[in-house]
């Protein structure tokens, strides 16, 4: 009897601390990460997976991810920042202006000819948001912003040499600046999210596309579009777009002060840099695939690439007029990005 009851106490002993212990583990919080690129992208594995494997092991493992690619969560591309905010998705990356009309002072950066690579675009990105135009990311946290390594033009088949030659193509274009980029130099833009582009090339619905090397390869690009039209290569591109990683603020806000912490440590403007660092080291790979396969590359004379700037100057005149109806400084707020973006290039 005593033997039973020694038992019994070591019993209730030892479940008492194993509650005890279980009461004291830190809960593991799962942050659902949604974004539109498939598994293979560099968006997916160069970028927002080394960006959760750093939160959780500076957490110690209490902050985890659980990552949505290729809109898994369900919507559309241009959904995704209103997942965000509306906490369908604690965290997103994707390229807000999907949405038109909707982030009209930080797509100042998506006018013609502003940008010469992603690694000293995106930290003056960064800074000119926190500056202009962090209202339009109301009810997230924002952790990044980063550019892509510069729009060339991908054909399937015509080629483009002159200013000329644009005229009547449809080519693809991402953004609604990008679309007026594109009629400025004479084509007709058909705006779609990266995702469609493949098939509206491979099918001739558009006779090619402004995209970036770095997107290239995840959608095998090279094997579809085989012309390939390049700016020289340190004069700013013809057009970028904007990308941003954001969490919804109340998640952010939930967290323990340590957790905000990790989370704070890994945004910024050097996180931004990081990420264009990211996409300026994708370009030479994916040129060498599409040199590899023996497509056709067309190099743009600086004389020609004047006349492109030219024909596309009314895109900024256009947009500060618009911006101005809305009560926005446009000029000023184009004279800024262009002062943080030389603060980079030097």
């Amino acid at each position: 009897m005593k033997l039973f009851k020694i038992c019994m106490i070591l019993s209730v002993v030892i479940t008492a601390l194993g509650a005890g212990a279980a009461a004291a583990a830190p809960d593991v919080i799962i942050l659902k990460v949604a974004h539109p690129n498939p598994p293979t992208s560099t968006a997916n594995q160069l970028l927002i997976t080394p960006w959760c494997n750093k939160i959780n092991k500076e957490s110690n493992g209490r902050l985890k991810c659980q990552i949505y690619p290729s809109m898994q969560l369900g919507g559309t591309p241009a959904q995704l920042f209103d997942q965000a905010r509306d906490g369908v998705a604690d965290i997103i990356w994707t390229v807000p202006t999907y949405q038109a009309g909707r982030f009209l002072k930080t797509e100042v950066f998506e006018l013609p000819f502003m940008t010469i690579n992603a690694e000293k675009g995106s930290p003056a990105l960064w800074d000119y948001i926190q500056k202009n135009s962090l209202d339009e990311f109301k009810g997230t946290k924002l952790i990044f912003a980063h550019l892509h390594d510069g729009t060339q033009i991908q054909l399937r088949s015509k080629t483009i040499k002159t200013l000329e030659d644009f005229n009547g193509l449809k080519l693809r274009a991402p953004t609604r600046i990008g679309s007026r980029i594109v009629a400025a130099l004479g084509s007709i833009p058909v705006q779609m999210p990266v995702p469609s582009v493949p098939e509206a090339v491979a099918k001739g619905v558009v006779d090619g596309a402004m995209l970036p090397w770095e997107i290239m390869t995840a959608f095998k690009m090279q094997e579809i579009a085989k012309i390939h039209v390049e700016t020289p290569a340190d004069l700013p591109k013809v057009s970028n777009t904007i990308f941003v990683m954001a969490m919804n603020k109340a998640k952010y806000d939930s967290l323990a002060p340590e957790l905000k912490s990790v989370i704070d440590t890994n945004s910024g403007v050097e996180m931004s840099k990081w990420a264009g660092q990211i996409w300026d080291t994708t370009t030479a790979p994916g040129r060498k695939i599409a040199q590899d396969r023996h497509n056709t590359f067309i190099s743009v004379t600086p004389a020609e690439y004047k006349r492109w700037v030219k024909a596309t100057e009314s895109v900024d005149d256009d947009w500060i007029k618009e911006v101005g109806v809305r009560g926005i400084n446009g000029k000023a707020l184009l004279n800024d990005a262009k002062l943080l973006l030389e603060k980079y290039n030097k």
